[in-house]
């Protein structure tokens, strides 16, 4: 009978609460960046509670691309960072559970939650952006709740500015009013002024009603041309009562979505495929039109082109023209006089430019068919992108957790935020490439997958073998190997020593260390010569050795129970292992690199710089042997510290 394992149930129940409650906090963030981008075009509308209910549901589906690779990786990383914290990750390992294993329930539930992905990509969220945008856009079309303010212009009902000094909110009533009714154009404009008035609006909520008292009415009725006698005829009109109906829908209309349906983000992978498809055999035909008529233009004169008829049907093929002696052109213009030079160069730049003209303009329709192929193709390619960045994200946090052994909300939030913010901005960079047609559709849209996939391997690797990959000090020392930076050695009396310090022995030690230094700096007295240290560089053989001696000799000093002869053994520098101290082992090589000037120059420069700091730890490790013998004969003072022999 098939049973699921505790290991892997243990591992479920942890991971999916984490998961629900990172994916709703990341799916609430993302909604609130879309609130903030359109809150504008919300507010004043006087919507209904269900229109906005609606239009945030579809909305938060459209945002579940953004909100599910974050919430994977943040959960992931939650997951594993609690249970190196609570050192469970430690039981599970010297359990003889290795961490692929402890991984490999959670590896199942992502590629399924990818695959679901994938579907809701393809079947959930066209239909959720075509609803999304069709709300968004019969919003933006929708005339803004009347709120008149006072002492301001208020411009947003159509074709009419209301200018209201005084209003008063209890009775709604309104006072010193002056309105201008632009509704026939701006050059002959109506304006009214009134002592009150009173703003409503029809049961239908389709005209406004303007109740005005006392005032005036003034209106230019010109007409005809301004030159004739009396063409320009004025209006006034004084008023004690006065109603005025201004067209204006207050309704709330959701457009047409069949428009949004034939857009791009309304389509599944079948119909992006016809569209693609149908687009390219235009484009196809059209640049197949153009190239056919680019080679028919005659050229000089002649056709490209000859016409027959063969039993009733014409046919063309190329014609060929032969010239028995080159022309010189030349020739024939200093032939022509001033003038007919002149209309000569004239009609061929004219005949150039229209010709240009022509075919930028036809280029103008075709490049928006390839805008056209390209938006269709990147979203084609999009229905992919989720499930592979939910794959990737995990194997990103899992082992980033593993490794880091931080749980809670603090260092996986800041560590989820920074990758999130890395892989927005490449996939943001890839997008706009893409679609600007700088690059090819399949890598823009696959850059940042490409960028993160080493990533994860990377991590995943690390953490399988329990390698201490955010360790300081090994960075540290990584980054003094490449740039030649001293490196210092920390040392501390053992409580416990199992093999005494023989100071004979330790003296004998010294004293070898001591001649291999000074062999050394007497094989290499001065500066190598360009050519002499691009073909051999140092002795590698004596270098090895020198380090070795001195790692021996430290570490038989490690077990002495004298803080003076440990803090003398933390002096020896630490000899590295440079790639400049000897650049290659095969002279010819060597050669070769040296003539590749400036190359060969800046690399001996370094090279100069990395020697001198070696000859100068050598020479002080021969110091510090002749102080630690002083120690251990008991004969050393303070001035052999600052007056080394």
């Amino acid at each position: 009978m098939f049973r699921i394992k505790r290991l892997y149930i243990f591992m479920l129940k942890t991971f999916l609460p984490l998961f629900m409650m990172t994916f709703f906090i990341c799916l609430f963030i993302v909604m609130m960046q879309f609130l903030w981008k359109y809150i504008d075009e919300l507010v004043g509308k006087g919507l209904s509670i269900d229109v906005v209910a609606e239009l945030f549901f579809y909305a938060a589906l459209s945002m579940v691309p953004l909100a599910l690779p974050l919430a994977i990786l943040l959960a992931s990383l939650m997951t594993f960072g609690n249970l190196g914290e609570h050192v469970e990750l430690t039981a599970m390992k010297s359990s003889g559970i290795s961490l692929v294993k402890v991984m490999a329930p959670l590896a199942v539930l992502i590629s399924g939650i990818s695959v679901g992905a994938f579907f809701f990509q393809n079947d959930v969220l066209p239909k959720s952006q075509v609803q999304m945008w069709t709300l968004l856009f019969s919003m933006r079309q929708k005339s803004p709740t009347l709120d008149i303010p006072e002492g301001a212009v208020y411009s947003q009902i159509p074709g009419y500015n209301l200018y209201v000094k005084h209003k008063d909110k209890e009775t709604d009533m309104l006072y010193n009013m002056l309105i201008y009714d632009v509704s026939t154009g701006y050059g002959y404009p109506r304006i009214v002024a009134a002592d009150s008035g009173k703003l409503s609006m029809t049961p239908n909520k389709k005209h406004l009603v303007l109740n005005l008292y006392h005032g005036n009415w003034y209106e230019d009725m010109k007409s005809g041309s301004s030159n004739e006698l009396g063409s320009n005829f004025y209006r006034r009109e004084s008023f004690q009562d006065k109603e005025i109906m201004i067209p204006y829908n207050d309704n709330f209309t959701k457009i047409d979505d069949e428009s949004m349906r034939s857009q791009y983000i309304g389509k599944n992978i079948t119909e992006l495929r016809e569209t693609i498809d149908s687009v390219q055999l235009h484009v196809d035909s059209v640049n197949a039109i153009v190239a056919r008529e680019i080679r028919s233009v005659p050229v000089c004169g002649a056709e490209s082109y000859k016409t027959t008829m063969n039993n009733g049907t014409v046919v063309r093929t190329l014609a060929k023209v032969k010239v028995d002696k080159p022309v010189d052109f030349d020739s024939i213009m200093q032939s022509l006089s001033p003038g007919a030079k002149y209309s000569v160069i004239e009609h061929a730049v004219s005949s150039a430019m229209n010709m240009k003209q022509e075919y930028e303009f036809r280029g103008f329709a075709s490049s928006e068919d390839m805008y056209t192929i390209r938006r269709h193709e990147i979203e084609l390619q999009k229905k992919f992108t989720l499930s592979l960045a939910c794959l990737i994200f995990f194997f990103i946090g899992a082992p980033l957790g593993a490794i880091i052994r931080k749980g809670g909300l603090g260092t996986p939030i800041v560590i989820s935020v920074l990758l999130f913010i890395v892989y927005y901005i490449i996939d943001n960079m890839g997008y706009k490439l893409a679609r600007d047609g700088r690059w090819p559709v399949w890598e823009g849209i696959w850059l940042s997958s490409a960028v993160l996939l080493p990533l994860g391997i990377f991590l995943t690797h690390k953490a399988v073998n329990d390698s201490a990959v955010f360790n300081p000090d090994i960075w540290m020392n990584f980054i003094r190997r490449i740039t030649g930076l001293h490196q210092v050695r920390k040392l501390e009396i053992k409580e416990v020593v199992i093999n005494e310090v023989d100071n004979e022995v330790a003296i004998g030690m010294a004293e070898n260390l001591k001649a291999l230094c000074q062999e050394f700096l007497t094989l290499y007295p001065a500066r190598q010569s360009y050519m002499n240290y691009w073909q051999y560089g140092f002795d590698k053989t004596k270098m090895e050795n020198i380090g070795q001696s001195i790692d021996e000799l430290v570490d038989y000093l490690s077990n002495s129970r004298d803080q003076l002869v440990i803090n003398k053994a933390m002096d020896y520098p630490v000899i590295r292992h440079l790639l400049t101290y000897h650049p290659t082992n095969y002279p010819k090589v060597g050669l070769a690199i040296a003539l590749l000037l400036p190359i060969g120059i800046v690399g001996y420069l370094i090279g100069q710089h990395h020697q001198r700091n070696l000859k100068h730890d050598i020479a002080y490790a021969s110091t510090v042997c002749d102080q630690l013998i002083a120690i251990l004969n008991g004969n050393y003072t303070r001035e052999m510290e600052y007056n080394p022999s």
